[in-house]
């Protein structure tokens, strides 16, 4: 029997896309949509939600774009979302009209799997198979119309990142009322999985899905990349690559963004009449944030190459390469996503741990994640290596900048590690569970595709540089400015603003904290830097930008050179020199300095009690690695 459903053919349309990941599905559903999607989290839960309307159609359509799933069998976060929807269980959330199923075309044997467990739901269900040309390309002759034949559904092959069959999806999305409301006569019923599986296999073989040529290319590869000594060798080096870049391309860039900020703050002053207005614009809201902003160039070739290892596949491969290390720390490959995604912001990555499965696990990875060097920390370290560390070759490419930019990336990793093996043996007592991963084929990501993912993390950091770091900015000026000290003729103009930044609400707060944080070798400017930090990691760079705004230290170069040239008015010694270097930037590895990552742990572990923890042992980690690394630095430079 072959029913349709009933769909108002005038009212706007709900359409739910599921599919696994790599799958193709998040491309199509930008290739759909424009990528104008409306970002936001399901009604009571913290999994990400994205919708967007169906672009150059005649009728309203949205399109809900759940997150991947392998399965309906609500293992992890995300697969229960997608069962919760599927299932109307979510309070205002609409129920879709209908369901679009995304399979990649070369892994047809596995999709299948999913594709029967939608079925079974009893929904107008459409299947799309994506990457026919590389099916093509491999040889294959996937007999779409037989298998649309056998499941009783519509079925589409798509190229979506070249709009090929867009059209005619386009077309049948348009018009769900008449789809297929019951699944084909060539689906039996099943006893078990076995049976199931045999029948996937079957099918597959009928369909001409399983003739496809190997990819020796690929295979080949994989003997190198997943190979237990070489695979880490490799990835040794694609991490040592990873971080020189970030300061051999990002110079050049840096200098231009620096001189039109030093120019914006030069042009406030001679175009503004002199008062508090002007000296906000200009030494506050400029030079706060463009003392932040001047480090854009190095995240975006960050960003750039995260996202760009990922697209081609090579991320998986290192999840599987490094499962024996995180095994040892009691966690699985899997988290090793999440943990790498860190490395752009924190936030994404904790939200990334809901694809693993086991409580503890995904407990832990939440845990630890802020030790990952996220981005924020990048402006901290380049300012205080550009100004301490020497830049010279080391070994052949490598030069010493890079290489200790590096290091601090690795204790930070390592950190982790140790910090999840103690909380697996203790808190979180537990064996890991089994670790299962897709090997995607290796791909590469389109130019358009790579740029709108930089895009977007980007200026999520813009973001945060307009927000956060503007309020904080703005703030930090007025507690710098705040009491006014006296006007004092015989006093120099530096002399009046060292006068000014003593009598300031700044100094008072600073000096209060002095003496628990003296032993690091920080001083009382260094500790309003701290505190201003805990809103946002980079904004201790806008503070000391402030704080020393003094002649030319408006910039990245005169703050650098400020820094330097600082001396202690008791002692005439340097504050600032190579042991308060490395002090400062280990107690930026270890601190957990952000309140954006506390309030996203407190939402997917459900309780505060778990980022209370996180920041009180990671504030104590920071202090005493500080106080070691201060200490011996000192004996031995």
């Amino acid at each position: 029997m072959r029913l349709t459903a009933t769909v108002d053919d005038t009212a706007p349309l709900h359409v739910a896309l599921l599919g696994s990941p790599n799958a193709g599905k998040t491309t199509l559903f930008n290739a759909l949509t424009g990528a104008r999607a409306r970002v936001g989290n399901y009604p009571g839960v913290t999994v990400e939600r994205r919708e967007g309307k169906l672009r150059g159609s005649t009728r309203q359509v949205n399109l809900l774009d759940l997150p991947g799933t392998y399965s309906l069998r609500g293992e992890t976060p995300d697969e229960q979302v997608a069962v919760r929807v599927l299932s109307r269980q979510i309070e205002g959330e609409p129920a879709p009209d209908a369901l679009l199923v995304v399979v990649d075309s070369t892994t047809l044997r596995r999709g299948l799997g999913l594709v029967l467990e939608v079925l079974e739901h009893h929904r107008p269900t459409a299947l799309v198979l994506t990457m026919i040309d590389e099916e093509r390309a491999r040889g294959g002759r996937l007999d779409i119309g037989r298998l649309a034949r056998i499941l009783g559904i519509p079925v589409i092959g798509v190229v979506g990142h070249r709009g090929v069959g867009l059209p005619s999806l386009r077309r049948l999305l348009e018009s769900p009322e008449n789809w297929p409301l019951q699944v084909g006569a060539g689906i039996p019923s099943f006893a078990d999985a076995s049976e199931r599986f045999a029948w996937v296999d079957r099918i597959c073989h009928e369909v001409g899905a399983d003739i496809l040529a190997r990819d020796m290319r690929s295979d080949r590869v994989d003997r190198l990349l997943l190979h237990p000594v070489s695979g880490l060798a490799v990835f040794a080096v694609v991490m040592v690559l990873l971080f020189q870049s970030i300061f051999t391309w990002a110079v050049p860039a840096m200098d231009v963004i620096d001189g039109l900020f030093g120019r914006l703050g030069h042009g406030a002053r001679g175009l503004l009449p002199p008062g508090w207005g002007t000296d906000l614009l200009a030494d506050g809201v400029l030079a706060g944030v463009g003392s932040v902003l001047v480090f854009l160039p190095q995240i975006v070739i960050l960003f750039t190459l995260i996202h760009f290892l990922q697209d081609v596949g090579y991320m998986a491969r290192a999840a599987f390469v490094v499962d024996r290390v995180m095994g040892w720390a009691g966690l699985q490959g899997r988290s090793f996503v999440p943990l790498l995604s860190c490395f752009a912001c924190a936030v994404p990555g904790i939200m990334a741990a809901r694809t693993i499965a086991e409580p503890r696990d995904r407990l832990a990875t939440i845990l630890v994640a802020p030790f990952m060097t996220c981005s924020a920390r990048l402006p901290v370290y380049t300012l205080l290596i550009a100004a301490f560390v020497p830049a010279q070759a080391v070994l052949g490419p490598f030069g010493l900048q890079g290489l200790v930019m590096l290091g601090l990336y690795l204790l930070g990793a390592i950190t982790a590690l140790v910090s999840a093996a103690l909380l697996k043996s203790t808190l979180l007592r537990g064996r890991p569970a089994t670790f299962y991963m897709e090997l995607p084929p290796y791909r590469l990501p389109t130019p358009k595709l790579l740029a709108r993912q930089v895009f977007d993390s980007t200026w999520a950091f813009v973001r945060r540089a307009g927000t956060i770091i503007l309020i904080a900015s703005m703030v930090l000026w007025a507690l710098l400015n705040f009491p006014s000290a006296p006007e004092d003729p015989t006093l120099s103009p530096d002399a009046q603003a060292q006068a000014q930044l003593e009598a300031s609400l700044a100094a008072q707060l600073g000096r209060g904290i002095e003496p628990a944080i003296a032993p690091l070798g920080f001083d009382w400017k260094i500790g309003v830097g701290l505190i201003a930090s805990l809103a946002a990691r980079e904004v201790i760079v806008a503070t000391l930008a402030q704080i020393y705004a003094v002649g030319d230290a408006d910039d990245f170069e005169g703050l650098r050179a400020a820094i330097v040239a600082e001396r202690d008015p008791d002692t005439g010694e340097p504050v600032f020199n190579l042991a308060t270097a490395l002090s400062l930037m280990v107690f930026f590895v270890f601190a957990l300095q952000c309140t954006s990552t506390m309030v996203v742990m407190a939402r997917e572990t459900g309780s505060w009690r778990w980022p209370a923890l996180a920041f009180s042992y990671m504030l104590a980690l920071a202090w005493l690695g500080s106080f070691v690394t201060y200490r011996a630095a000192s004996a031995l430079l």
